[in-house]
């Protein structure tokens, strides 16, 4: 009964952790949204007969690099039961699980 109860003590961390993983995700998608907002205006004003200033060439390409860090999410959402492969995207991109913090010792 035991190994019952270890089983489902695993099963509910990895539910837990997969949960967090995708809401910090989900934040961090949202975010980036978020500041990508004033692209729009920006790339209609050669159409409207006007010019890109060095400052508003500086927004379009900061705009263009936000996209690129979201580009992922968004090729698997077009995907069919991307919905379903967005969590292990998410386990995938998480740079956090990589990083060493300082001050930690190395294990080999």
């Amino acid at each position: 009964m035991s190994r019952l109860k270890e089983i489902n003590a695993r099963t509910w961390i990895a539910v837990k952790s997969l949960r967090d993983l995708t809401a910090r995700e989900k934040q961090h998608l949202i975010g980036e949204v978020l500041q990508v907002r004033g692209m729009m205006p920006l790339l209609m004003k050669p159409r409207n007969k006007q010019n890109w200033s060095a400052d508003d060439k500086a927004q379009l390409a900061q705009h263009l690099r936000r996209l690129s860090k979201i580009s992922p999410y968004l090729v698997v959402l077009v995907m069919p039961g991307g919905f379903f492969i967005l969590p292990a995207l998410a386990w995938w991109l998480d740079r956090r699980r990589n990083r060493i913090r300082p001050g930690t010792p190395v294990q080999h």
